[in-house]
């Protein structure tokens, strides 16, 4: 029995290594032993290993050897680089016989195929690839993710909520059933105590006796290692024992089944009431096995019929509705191609009504369809390049009309009185058309072409006009060549040039409006090409010009304006040579028509570009300066004549000059003519007088005493400033000048009175006090006359400095006179002496030289400057006689020389309120007592 027990064990195990020698790639053999991809090689040795993989996993190219040991074909770890026969046999002996973990090759799936280089390139999914070049070719090369197939949109997303109704039914149950679980196992093990059935510790020993390799699901006996586990010592023992081991070997395999098969018996016995629950249930099973069945085959039936029905028609309209779908898009795609190929009869006739906006948007338009929607197609390849030549068509068609529309529009003759009409504008439309064109290709060089051609137009106008001044002027023998542009400076008097000047400002106006009105023209285009809100509908489509352009064009338009207007003012100052101006001398009337002419030119060219211009207004003031330097020069060497054979001799003012100084204290200077007052209407005092006045009253009120030289320094002055009124140019020359005449008449009169220069000059024998007295008075009035003189001329400056000259003079002046008397006056004092006769001679001679002083100065100098002069003669007076008292030791005593002395002043003080020398308060006699406080 226990022989035929070891017999069925020994069949067992052959069956079981039988079974699991067919596996592949478990165990614990070494990597050398089998190849990975050649299934049905295996090894003894490391060397047919190594050759194996020479000569089928290797490959030679030239003298490099590379290893194919891979999956593809590709090493992993050299997977294109060829290497030395020396380094291929060290890379194999690293990288595949010691290999220490054994990794099965990536099962091949649809995604594992490899792809060629050209399939690589033109991937339109990658785009352009920046390492392409620089990655090694091989399994590796080309980057694969896995496909993420999106969720379907008919699925709904499961949760855990959709169990739980089906987890709080099971619930019960499950519960119910670990229950009748437990109790099972309870009455198990009570069931073994009492048969004495349950496992001892010897036979859990007995199991684990079993090697372990027996236990395994695969037994691969071909395998040396397993072999020599499963039969120890078996090939070293020698054959006359090996049978003997053979024994052994079977006893303690049969021993091992045996301990197998009680284990079996053991199990099957624990699970016996479960094996016939189950072979009880069987039959029920098998029913309810066949009604599920049959349920299965009626719903699948039913949703074969529903397939039928419901999903095959339901994806025939998809399909369909997808199909008509791309009947539509086709029929689109072709109506397209049918617009697109009528684009170019359509730009002849837009070009044909001049609508180039139009024509441009339309092969903007056929571009863009070109390239997003119809790119590929065979028929349109020539297309784009068409369109581009016929874009550059049309923008030098523009620039050519604009220059044809730019020339005939600015030579246009001008009408009658140089003066345009109310459109001065030709043909508007059609302008507008080609700015419009322009603008919508951005090429604003059409605004330095039409400065060009103005600039042109203005020198040929400026060039017929000087032919024309030419061919009427008699120019004898001399010959003048005109440039082409007429640039040459001619030899014209300033009336010919004044003249020259009028008929060149009305031409140049007219020219200048018509240009303003075409810059307008462009400006309202581009207003309306921005789409600004005031601007005016010119254009059909949409806004085409940027903010920024059109800030640059309205910056290059006002340029313009302003360039033409200067070269305008340019032209017509450099028309005349400077030395031609130079030698004629311009009268007031040519300057005032001079004036007139270029201020209303400028006013016009300003009103056009907003910018004065300079060059005419700079001619025009060099020859207001020279005028204005003639001008003074003519009435400063008058004045000086004047001043050097001056008598100072009061004389009557005429009545004219009585009207000058009214209005020059109105500031009235508009009703002057030329030679109404002169020197004929003055008594120098020898001949018969003139009626009029032997003062001049100032304000009504004020009289003036004054010399034949100051009466015509007022009319000089009043000359001065209707010229200036006239001349508005002439302000501030006037102005300077004027200051200049009065410092000559103040600087030229102090010479000749206080420095006594009239003696020499005039003949006079001696300078009294009344000379003084009318220097003086004229000062004054000067003085007056100051302030009007700087309301009227509002750049007048030294007026400080004039005003501190005069009334310094005036003072020094006053000085000189009270200085004559008093040094008369304390030479008498210096040889008195209080004695009788009384009045003394002393006495007498000093009041009859304050009765010659008031004789001198009472008619010419005011009552007020009088009574300043003769208090302090008087002061004079007083510290004199004290110092001489003192020197004669007289007191107040009440003595005989007391007496004297007060005589002495009684008859003095009553000399000076017969003249009335002082203010009445000052005439007491308070004289006695100060003349003793010393």
């Amino acid at each position: 029995m226990a022989t035929t027990r070891a017999g069925a064990g020994v069949d067992a195990t052959e069956r079981k290594l039988s079974s699991t020698s067919l596996g592949a790639g478990g165990g614990q053999g070494a990597s050398w032993q089998s190849c990975y991809y050649c299934t049905r090689e295996h090894f003894n040795s490391i060397a047919e290993f190594v050759s194996h993989l020479r000569n089928r996993h290797c490959s030679k190219e030239g003298g490099s050897y590379v290893c194919r040991y891979g999956f593809n074909g590709v090493c992993a770890s050299l997977p294109l680089d060829g290497v030395s026969d020396r380094d291929y046999d060290a890379h194999v002996a690293k990288y595949h016989v010691n290999q220490q973990t054994r990794e099965m090759p990536p099962e091949w799936g649809v995604y594992s195929a490899a792809q060629n280089l050209p399939a690589v390139l033109n991937d339109p999914s990658k785009g352009k690839q920046s390492n392409l070049f620089t990655k090694k070719w091989g399994e590796h090369f080309v980057e694969r993710s896995p496909q993420q197939i999106a969720a379907s949109p008919r699925l709904p997303d499961i949760t855990h909520k959709d169990f739980s109704v089906y987890l709080g039914s099971i619930g019960k149950r499950y519960r119910w059933h670990e229950r009748r679980q437990q109790q099972q196992l309870e009455l198990q093990k009570d069931h073994t105590k009492e048969n004495g059935t349950l496992l001892t510790d010897h036979s859990l020993g007995d199991l684990k006796s079993v090697p372990e390799i027996f236990l395994k699901s695969q037994l691969q006996l071909h395998h040396p290692a397993t072999f020599k586990q499963v039969f120890p010592h078996y090939m070293e023992t020698s054959p006359a024992e090996r049978p003997q081991t053979g024994r052994q070997l079977q006893e303690q395999l049969s021993h091992y089944l045996d301990i197998v098969e009680v284990k079996i018996a053991q199990q099957v016995a624990q699970k016996s009431g479960a094996f016939f629950h189950a072979m009880t249930t069987q039959h029920a099973i098998l029913a309810e096995m066949e009604v599920a069945t049959e349920q299965v085959r009626h719903l699948r039936l039913s949703l074969s019929q529903l397939h039928e029905t419901s999903v095959v028609d339901s994806f025939r309209v998809l399909l369909y509705a997808k199909r008509r779908q791309h009947y539509n898009l086709a029929l689109d795609k072709l109506r397209l191609m049918a617009t697109v190929h009528k684009t170019q009869p359509m730009l002849q006739l837009l070009l044909g009504t001049q609508d180039y906006v139009a024509a441009l948007d339309l092969i903007g338009t056929t571009q863009e369809i070109l390239s997003a929607e119809l790119l590929g197609v065979h028929c349109f390849k020539h297309l784009p390049m068409q369109l581009s030549e016929m874009e550059k068509l049309i923008d030098k068609m523009l620039t050519t009309e604009f220059e044809r529309y730019v020339a005939a529009d600015l030579n246009r003759p001008l009408s009658e009185g140089n003066r345009e009409s109310d459109s001065v504008c030709a043909e508007e439309d059609k302008l507008v058309s080609i700015i419009m064109g322009l603008l919508r290709k951005q090429n604003f060089s059409f605004v330095q072409m039409y400065q060009q051609e103005s600039i042109a137009t203005i020198r040929a106008i400026i060039k017929q006009l000087l032919i024309e001044v030419l061919t009427q002027k008699d120019s004898g023998d001399q010959e003048i060549t005109l440039t082409g542009a007429g640039e040459q400076s001619l030899d014209l008097s300033l009336g010919e040039w004044i003249c020259l000047l009028q008929r060149s400002s009305q031409a140049l106006s007219s020219i200048l409006e018509r240009i303003r009105v075409v810059v307008g023209i462009m400006q309202q285009t581009a207003d309306a090409a921005v789409g600004a809100q005031d601007a005016v509908n010119l254009i059909d489509s949409e806004a085409f010009l940027s903010q920024q352009h059109h800030d640059n064009l309205k910056a290059q338009l006002d340029s313009l304006l302003q360039a033409v207007c200067h070269y305008c003012h340019e032209r017509c100052a450099n028309i005349v040579s400077t030395q031609s101006l130079e030698r004629s001398s311009a009268s007031e009337q040519e300057l005032k028509e001079l004036a007139e002419t270029i201020e209303q030119f400028s006013e016009t060219t300003r009103i056009i570009c907003g910018v004065q211009s300079v060059p005419l207004q700079l001619s025009l003031k060099v020859q207001a300066t020279r005028y204005a330097q003639k001008f003074h020069a003519e009435r400063k060497h008058k004045l000086s004549l004047l001043l050097d054979q001056e008598r100072w001799r009061q004389v009557d003012i005429p009545q004219e000059f009585q009207k000058i100084i009214d209005r020059l204290a109105n500031v009235d200077y508009t009703k002057y003519e030329k030679n109404s007052a002169s020197l004929t209407h003055l008594s120098n005092g020898n001949g018969g007088v003139v009626a009029g006045n032997p003062v001049l009253l100032v304000d009504g009120k004020q009289p003036y005493a004054l010399v034949s030289a100051s009466l015509m320094l007022i009319q000089m002055l009043y000359e001065y400033g209707a010229s200036s009124l006239r001349l508005p140019i002439l302000d501030s020359y006037h102005a300077r000048n004027i200051v200049d005449l009065l410092r000559l008449f103040n600087s030229r009169s102090c010479q000749l009175i206080i420095g006594a220069g009239a003696m020499r000059v005039a003949g006079l024998k001696t300078i009294t006090s009344t000379n003084l007295a009318l220097v003086s008075r004229a000062l004054q009035l000067v003085l007056w006359l100051l302030p009007k003189l700087r309301q009227h001329f509002h750049s007048m400056s030294g007026y400080e400095s004039i005003e501190r000259d005069y009334q310094g003079h005036i003072k020094e002046i006053e000085n000189k006179i009270h200085g004559i008397v008093s040094d008369r006056v304390n030479s008498h004092l210096e040889a008195w002496d209080a004695r009788p006769p009384i009045p003394s001679q002393t006495f007498r001679h000093i009041s009859r030289h304050l009765v010659k002083l008031h004789e001198a100065i009472a008619g010419v100098l005011p009552e007020t400057q009088i009574h300043e002069i003769y208090a302090i003669v008087h002061r004079n007076f007083k510290d004199k006689l004290r110092e001489q008292l003192l020197k004669l030791n007289i007191n107040n005593n009440g003595g005989p020389q007391h007496g004297v002395v007060t005589s002495e002043l009684t008859f003095y003080m009553e000399t000076l309120r017969t003249l009335k020398a002082l203010p009445p308060p000052q005439l007491d006699n308070s004289i006695l007592e100060d003349i003793w406080l010393y």
